[in-house]
């Protein structure tokens, strides 16, 4: 591990300070919103924005990057995005921020698939696994500590969005310093909807709810801190503990996964998580169990990522996985697409409390439908099935095909 760290410390210390950019603006603009007057369905647009550009950009960064190559793509999103994040502050109007979300969902992921191509272009079959252990592990420290750097300055101003916009500018001095430009990493075309649902239909459907329930917390935790009344430390807090449990519960469950019948696992998974968000409705307001709640979310719906991608694997050939993992990406978009809007409204018809019943009703749906896929479908052989392999949510194709090409490594060792 400390070999990797030496090796790819310049790279991994940029993809950090993109983090905090990226992790300060997500919850930032949920603040600002509320003191631009901006209502939660408003908001929810403005939210959803975001992934709406990220889908995009993971489709057609690789084009991009075949045109003009790395250092191009990677300069030019970047620059984009630092500027944008300046005219958040500059123009607080909702259709202004819908364009710009859109902009920066699309820059962003394009300067993953750029910096996670050079982790994987300097990877090797040995170090493979543990490359993207660590960039896993970057991505959720950086995405923690931008929550802490929210209480250094007043939401309502420009300083705030000045942070930001330098942390992503500075990041492409050590990516860009430290790198050669890499061959273009081809990834495979995604699978078909109607095929991935024949394959798998719990992959697809857990995908769907995943990305829904991604982008709710992602996007909308801090527009329901607003909603109830939350301060920003509070708010910053709150939306820290969702991130940090998502760090601290993939490995454990990832262990688990490879020693069960991974529906079963899915299945308490995500009935604990609509077990937990449904009590907490009912147990009126206390900062103390919302952070909490939070972890368990976090915990549970970040890590069950990887575990949908490692059980579709199961019915896989291995010739079909990069494809497949292209289809419940896509999927996963779809969800992310729609989660805030679905949020948004029911915060707006039904309160604070929708937030948290949104939660519980994807949750619950989901550990129905795995209870249900086991009742008609045979467990498959755990002595063949693939590996779990961490992963995070916002990772986009690139960083999925390596994750696959390091379980297939796994099987072969085996």
């Amino acid at each position: 591990m400390l070999q990797v760290l030496k090796n790819t410390w310049a790279l991994q210390t940029g993809i950090l300070l993109l983090m905090l950019g990226n992790g300060m603006q997500g919850t930032l603009l949920g603040v600002r919103g509320s003191h631009e007057d901006m209502q939660a369905g408003v908001m929810s647009w403005i939210i959803s924005a975001y992934f709406l550009g990220f889908l995009g950009g993971s489709r057609l960064a690789p084009v991009l990057i075949g045109r003009v190559g790395h250092v191009r793509v990677f300069a030019a999103l970047g620059s984009l995005i630092s500027a944008v994040l300046i005219l958040f502050a500059a123009f607080p109007d909702p259709y202004v921020w819908f364009v710009l979300r859109i902009i920066v969902g699309f820059c962003f992921s394009g300067v993953y698939v750029v910096a996670e191509s050079w982790l994987n272009d300097g990877s090797t079959n040995e170090t493979r696994g543990k490359v993207l252990s660590v960039y896993i592990v970057v991505l959720m420290v950086g995405l923690v500590a931008a929550q802490g750097l929210l209480n250094i300055g007043d939401p309502r101003g420009y300083f705030l969005f000045v942070i930001s916009s330098v942390l992503v500018s500075i990041s492409f001095a050590p990516i860009l310093l430290s790198v050669s430009p890499a061959p273009v990493f081809e990834t495979a075309s995604p699978m078909s909807l109607r095929k991935m649902i024949a394959v798998s239909p719990l992959g697809a459907f857990g995908s769907l709810c995943l990305g829904a329930l991604f982008s709710a917390l992602w996007g909308m935790g801090a527009v329901y801190g607003t909603e109830v009344g939350l301060d920003v430390r509070q708010i910053s807090i709150f939306v820290a503990a969702i991130y940090v449990g998502g760090m601290l519960c993939q490995y454990p469950l990832g262990w688990l996964s490879d020693r069960v019948d991974r529906r079963k696992l899915i299945a308490a998974a995500a009935a604990a998580c609509a077990v937990t968000t449904g009590l907490y409705v009912l147990t009126g307001q206390n900062f103390t169990l919302l952070l909490a709640v939070a972890f368990v979310m976090g915990g549970i719906t970040n890590p069950l990522y990887s575990l949908i991608i490692a059980y579709t694997n199961d019915y896989l050939e291995p010739e079909d996985m990069a494809a497949g993992a292209g289809g419940l990406i896509f999927i996963h978009g779809l969800g992310a697409i729609g989660g805030p809007l679905i949020v948004g409204w029911m915060l707006v018809e039904v309160g604070p409390s929708g937030f948290f019943l949104y939660i519980a009703g994807v949750s619950g749906f989901l550990a129905l439908f795995a209870v249900f896929r086991m009742l008609v479908r045979a467990t498959p052989d755990l002595d063949s099935a693939a590996v779990f392999t961490p992963l995070s949510q916002g990772s986009t194709p690139v960083a999925i095909d390596m994750a696959q090409e390091h379980a297939l490594e796994q099987l072969e060792t085996e």
